[in-house]
This record gives C-alpha cells, sequence and structure tokens, in this order.
C-alpha cells in the first residue's frame, strides 16, 4: 500500500468511526472502496482523483456547514464508474445510503444530493454542494501539461468509443462549461481558477475539432 493510499484509508477510518459505522464494518467499506477505485479501468476517476480532492476539502473544510457529509459524499461520488452508463452518480449515490447503519450520524439526504450533484456540476442552493462541485472540477484549471494527462485518462476511460463518436461527444460536453455563466460555484475558486479552466477547455476543444 502506497503512502498516499493510506493517508486515505486513514482518513477514511477516523470518518466512519465518527459518524458511527460499526467497527467491524469500516474495514470491510474500505476494502470494497479501495477495489472500486483501483480498477484497471479507472484511469482518472480512481484514488488520485479522491486524493486531489480531499486536498481541497482540507484547506476550505473550515468553510463548510456539513464537513463529514462532505467527506463522505467525496469517498463515495464516483464509486460506480462506467463509462458506458449515464447514470453513474445516481447510481453511487444510492450505493452510498445503502451502507449507511440506521443510526448513523450523518444527513443522508444531504450526501444522497451531494453525490447526484456532480452529475450536472449546477449551482446548488446548498453552498457546501458547491464547494464539493469546485474541489470535483478543480482538475479543469491545472497547468496545460497536467491538463492534457487528464484529458487523455478520460479518453482511456472512454476507449470502447471510436474518434468519430467520442471527440464530438466530449466537445460538446466540454462547450456545456462554456455555455454557464461560470464553470465554478464558490467565488474563491471563480477568482482563483475560472481563467484558466476556460483556457484549458478552449485548447481541448480546439484539438477535438
Amino acid at each position: 500500500m502506497s503512502k498516499k493510499d493510506m493517508n486515505l484509508q486513514e482518513k477514511f477510518i477516523e470518518l466512519l468511526t465518527n459518524i458511527d459505522f460499526p467497527e467491524n464494518e469500516i474495514i470491510k467499506n474500505w476494502l470494497d472502496l479501495d477495489k472500486a477505485y483501483s480498477k484497471k479501468s479507472r484511469h482518472y476517476h480512481n484514488l488520485t482523483h479522491i486524493q486531489d480532492m480531499i486536498y481541497s476539502y482540507e484547506k476550505y473544510s473550515d468553510q463548510l456547514q456539513f464537513p463529514n457529509e462532505v467527506l463522505y459524499a467525496i469517498f463515495y461520488h464516483d464509486y460506480i464508474y462506467v463509462s458506458s452508463k449515464k447514470d453513474n452518480e445516481l447510481k453511487s449515490a444510492e450505493y452510498a445510503i445503502k451502507i449507511l447503519p440506521k443510526d448513523a450520524n450523518l444527513n443522508s439526504k444531504m450526501v444522497f444530493d451531494t453525490i447526484v450533484a456532480t452529475q450536472l456540476h449546477q449551482h446548488n442552493d446548498n453552498e457546501d454542494i458547491n464547494w464539493l462541485i469546485d474541489f470535483d472540477l478543480k482538475i479543469l484549471a491545472r497547468d496545460w501539461d497536467d491538463y492534457k494527462i487528464y484529458f487523455e485518462q478520460i479518453r482511456k476511460e472512454y476507449r470502447i468509443y471510436p474518434d468519430f463518436l467520442y471527440k464530438p461527444g466530449r466537445a460538446n460536453a466540454l462547450k456545456h462549461f462554456l455555455e454557464n455563466e461560470f464553470i465554478f460555484q464558490t467565488n474563491e475558486f471563480r477568482n482563483l481558477y475560472e481563467e484558466k479552466a476556460r483556457a484549458n477547455i478552449e485548447k481541448e476543444i480546439s484539438l477535438l475539432t
């Protein structure tokens, strides 16, 4: 187990302990999570992505009203990920709620809503959900070399599709971000990352068309 995975495991165990998971279920749930995110088909939506989101979470956790709900949602938001399916977020949310103990110290509705919100990445009345959406999309504002690695990883996850299908589909998904008034939902992330994310997206679109 790498140091990164060890840190994730410790964070996961601490969270599930704090929200009153039975001790005998905690390690089992970690092993299930690790297995799900470590599938060979996952080139981007893996534990590295979860780790990146948790870095942001730890930096901005003092902005959150419901930090445990947000952290739990981070761990499970891509638990189900099949590139040919359109209901991954819904299935992930359903799973995350299903495994919660009946007396868990967690707002299950908020967890469900937070995970589902990662499908469309649109502004939410709940500011905690907006923070998680921004944690999820921060990759869009990386330096170009890192951003290029990201979209190459996404292409590998969609390798079942030939270029003539993938390229216009990816371009349309990216254009959707540009059509919104903002990509990021919090003022903090807009000020820090909006301009860079838009430049990266425009450059990737130019390579796809």
